[in-house]
Formats: C-alpha cells, structure tokens, sequence
C-alpha cells in the first residue's frame, strides 16, 4: 500500500525516465560474450531538480557557476552505479550518468546526476 506521503511526493513528479546499463551478454546462438547495452526500467516516474551554486575566487577572479542536477524517483527501484539514465521533462530529453550512492528514503530515493558522456 503506497502511503499517503508518498502520493504526495509523486504528484511533483513530471518527467518520465528509462534506465539502462552496460553489461555483459552471451549470445544465444555463438555463446561468445560480449558487452551490450541492456534497459533496466522504462517509463518510470520522476522528477528533475537543478540547483545553481556560484564561487568567487579570492583574487576577484570570474564567478564560476556550476549546476548540479537531482533526480527523484521511486525508493524500490535498484539503479546500479554507472547506469545511464535518459530523463523526459517538460519536452525536453536529457542523459544523464549515475553519481555516487542514492539518498534512498521511505517515500522516493534522490540520485545526483551529471551529463552522461560515455560509459565507466
């Protein structure tokens, strides 16, 4: 039974993500081994949030601005480190890269995200 809570949480959720990851798969007919990428989750429900943090150097330098990126997503859902998790979001699709251990609480999990370029 889903907890009130957590039907509260879910109804900021507004994008859409599929999670996949790069593992090793034998093929049926060769049985050689190789790596493939391999869909873990599609159309899971979820949310984004960005938070901007600025710097200034101590020599007056230029402010650097960097974005870090949250994904919220249901606590159940085991994402292991490294997937690529592609995000739908107000129209706008994004993939992103696991970073580090989730946030995992009763209700939804946090997961820090960064730009996915390529696999581990």
């Amino acid at each position: 039974m889903v907890s009130a809570r957590r039907k509260a949480v879910e109804l900021l959720y507004k994008g859409l993500c599929t999670v996949k990851v790069w593992q090793e798969v034998e093929d049926p007919i060769t049985h050689a081994t190789g790596h493939k990428e391999v869909t873990l989750f599609t159309d899971q429900k979820c949310k984004l949030s960005y938070e901007k943090q600025t710097s200034t150097t101590p020599t007056g330098g230029p402010v650097v601005i960097a974005q870090t990126t949250k994904l919220f997503i249901a606590p159940e859902l085991d994402i292991p480190a490294g997937s690529k998790i592609i995000v739908t979001q107000h129209g706008k699709t994004v993939e992103y890269t696991r970073s580090g251990e989730p946030a995992i609480y009763t209700d939804h999990q946090e997961i820090m995200l960064e730009a996915f370029e390529r696999y581990a």
